[in-house]
């Protein structure tokens, strides 16, 4: 079963894919938002599933599909979780997790096209395991209590301009995460209970040719170790969505070209499903006045 989202920006519609067939979830909710996640809504979509209670979406495959999740209150973000990477950027692995946040705007759909920010020379790709929260969750006592408070996991693209995060903004990591298109996810949501978070494959190509290609056993933080660590600090909130880093394999390693308009970025996660992004040219308020 896998929670996807489908329509137009703005207008999307929840529904769920099983077994190769496209059902709405209109009758349901709404959406697929914190609230129908901590009211129990995977389970009442498995329910109605079970019972054959919901309409097929004729031409489902001609939709637009959009992030699985709508409006996130927060995206949190963990840096430097695979030790290989941590090595290619130059640093020694963290003793702790290394947090920075997103803004919830960053979040579009999984094949949405992407602006190259005016005058960026280092877009960087980061294929990252999501983590969607589905309960209210502070002070967690443990990481059995963690993984209890996840609602699924989604494929996420973190994606980074490196002069903004590491040197041309004075070194403030958020500010190189925060462009517009900067976190394509989906494009489904995937249950928790239905993924061993710490067995799965993820990768990466730039035009064809590959990139990243590792496996979440090589995180230096597990999944819930994350989680825990996170709700000592602050209340993690159903719906927030939290990326867990990103494998070695970026242009931030000197091995490859960072990306450029045109150039199309393809990232995918086990079990989770595949991106495909395309770069253009951001619009900005001269060239959106020129079109006019």
């Amino acid at each position: 079963m896998e929670l996807r989202r489908l329509g137009p920006v703005g207008q999307e519609k929840p529904a769920v894919l099983a077994e190769g067939v496209t059902y709405r979830l209109d009758a349901l909710t709404g959406d697929i938002d914190g609230g129908f996640l901590a009211a129990g809504g995977i389970e009442t979509v498995r329910a109605a599933l079970a019972a054959g209670e919901l309409p097929v979406w004729e031409g489902a495959e001609a939709e637009r599909i959009g992030a699985p999740i709508a409006r996130p209150a927060a995206v949190l973000c963990i840096g430097q979780n695979y030790a290989a990477h941590a090595a290619e950027s130059g640093a020694e692995p963290p003793a702790v997790p290394i947090l920075f946040h997103k803004h919830p705007n960053t979040v579009v759909g999984p094949f949405d096209e992407v602006e190259i920010p005016p005058g960026a020379q280092k877009v960087d790709w980061e294929v990252e395991l999501g983590v969607v929260i589905g309960a209210e969750a502070a002070y967690l006592p443990d990481e059995q209590a963690a993984l209890e408070v996840i609602a699924g996991y989604v494929t996420s693209h973190d994606l980074s301009e490196r002069d903004y995060q590491l040197a041309e903004s004075g070194g403030q990591w958020s500010k190189g995460k925060n462009s517009r298109g900067f976190n394509p996810v989906g494009p489904g949501l995937i249950p928790a209970d239905a993924v061993d978070p710490q067995a799965l494959r993820l990768w990466s190509r730039v035009n064809g040719e590959p990139r990243q290609d590792s496996t979440t056993a090589d995180m230096i933080f597990s999944v819930a170790q994350i989680i825990h660590h996170l709700s000592q600090y602050m209340v993690l909130s159903p719906g927030d969505l939290v990326n867990t880093g990103t494998p070695q394999g970026v242009a931030l390693s000197g091995r490859f070209p960072y990306l450029q308009s045109g150039d199309v970025a393809e990232v995918g996660i086990e079990h989770l499903g595949a991106q495909r992004t395309r770069f253009i040219p951001a619009r900005t308020a001269a060239s959106e006045g020129t079109a006019r």
